[in-house]
């Protein structure tokens, strides 16, 4: 090839202004490659002895030279082109191409996979995620519980019992109600609260027992010491009815009446009003319940007709307020409210519900947000709680009403004799053989 005139500058590519062509000259900055001598001549190539061809086409190789055909270098190496020796270049038996390569059919299959490590693995995962969400779940719903009662002011307790037992309390409280739901539940707009049902759950191992406590039972108010006030009360043998002791100094109050006119020790004390009650029911999507004799009531906004159905939230309030449409009063209200805890906690307690976090989580919700327990009483006592009921909805037990002997002064007298035989068979965890009314 020619040079580049000498002296030329760097601006490449313009030509030349002279008519004639300039000459050649040498490039100062291009250095010319040193002549390569002439290979020395191969010897000729000896005669393969006649046979087969090679496998696959491959022409004959010499082993770590050159392909010499005729005295001709390839300039190719055997592994470049033909093949590779084995474990080596593509072409091989080792290579993606080659006998055992992944793109073969014969290739030799690799470990196979440990199923009882990846089970366990699995197994220890899914068993950490559950352990975590039940934590959390836990705290969540144990922060929201209200423990406002303190039974520690209540005095004069009777000795304790070898059951369990719960003071269960549903109050008329319109807390956190707009006027709009007070008027669509038929709550009226009363100020403060009231009870409006109240039963004892006896929880025991030779059976559970609930015992409802009419409103209108004639009761002694005891000596007490105020929620509030911490001042003591002297005892000055007043008869009222059992929900004005709620009225007059609340659930520690309620607490010492019940204990003082039955002689039976209150472990626990749950409370739930108005707006928690349709609530809960509404998060659970209703409560089924075989309702026997139709009634209608227009103060409770009642309206049933006989037959299984499943009550929402505003229908279950109705249900389970409604006394003036029957004959017995008070006394067929408490049965009914009973009728239904049973079924609601039968329902609630399922594991479509308590597996289930889409319909665990509002339940909870709706229900915590307006539970009212005492200071002791934890998630677990919670759970005891409504096992107990849904025992007794399944036939594990008694639901009777606390037996009555008469009336004074329209106030209903619970008949002593009885009382004192089932008092006494709870305390002992004895099975229940009192009946009520």
């Amino acid at each position: 090839m020619n040079d580049w005139p000498e002296g030329r500058d760097d601006a490449y590519g313009r030509g030349s202004a002279q008519p004639q062509p300039e000459g050649v000259q040498r490039m100062r900055h291009i250095q010319r490659q040193p002549q390569q001598q002439p290979r020395p001549a191969q010897p000729p190539r000896p005669q393969r002895p006649a046979g087969p061809p090679p496998a696959h086409g491959v022409p004959p190789q010499q082993a770590g030279g050159h392909d010499t055909y005729g005295g001709y270098d390839s300039g190719y190496n055997t592994g470049q082109v033909y093949g590779a020796p084995q474990g080596g270049a593509p072409g091989g038996p080792g290579g993606p191409d080659g006998p055992s390569g992944p793109g073969r059919p014969g290739r030799a299959p690799g470990p196979a996979p440990d199923w009882r490590k990846r089970i366990k693995v699995g197994s220890i995962v899914l068993v950490s995620a559950l352990l975590v969400t039940s934590v959390a779940t836990y705290f969540w719903a144990d922060s929201k519980v209200r423990r406002e009662v303190d039974l520690s002011k209540v005095i004069e307790r009777p000795k304790e019992g070898d059951c369990t037992t719960y003071l269960i309390v549903g109050s008329d409280s319109r807390e956190g109600m707009s006027d709009e739901e007070k008027k669509k539940l038929h709550t009226g707009s009363a100020e403060g609260k009231r009870t409006d049902s109240m039963m004892i759950l006896a929880k025991c191992s030779s059976g559970n027992t609930m015992i409802s406590l009419p409103r209108d039972s004639d009761v002694e108010i005891p000596s007490f010491v105020g929620s509030q006030s911490g001042k003591t009360f002297p005892a000055q043998g007043r008869r009222v009815k059992l929900n004005a002791a709620y009225a007059e100094d609340g659930p520690e109050l309620l607490v010492r009446t019940v204990e003082h006119n039955t002689g039976l020790r209150i472990d626990h004390y749950a409370e739930i009003g108005f707006a928690g009650f349709a609530n809960i029911v509404d998060a659970l999507g209703g409560v089924e319940l075989n309702i026997e004799e139709g009634f209608k009531d227009e103060k409770s906004g009642a309206d049933f007709k006989a037959g299984k159905q499943t009550l929402n939230g505003e229908q279950s309030l109705a249900f389970v307020r409604t006394r003036y449409a029957f004959a017995e009063s008070d006394l067929q209200r408490t049965k009914n409210q009973q009728k239904f805890l049973s079924a609601l906690a039968s329902q609630a307690a399922t594991p479509s519900t308590v597996l289930n976090p889409f319909a665990l989580y509002p339940m909870l919700g709706a229900g915590l947000d307006t539970l009212i327990v005492d200071k002791d009483m934890g998630l677990y006592d919670m759970g005891q709680m409504f096992f107990a009921m849904k025992g007794v909805n399944g036939g594990d037990g008694v639901s009777m009403n606390m037996p009555i002997s008469g009336q004074r002064g329209g106030n209903l007298v619970w008949d002593k004799a009885k009382v004192q035989q089932l008092v006494k068979q709870i305390q002992n965890d004895e099975k229940v053989t009192v009946r009520g009314n």
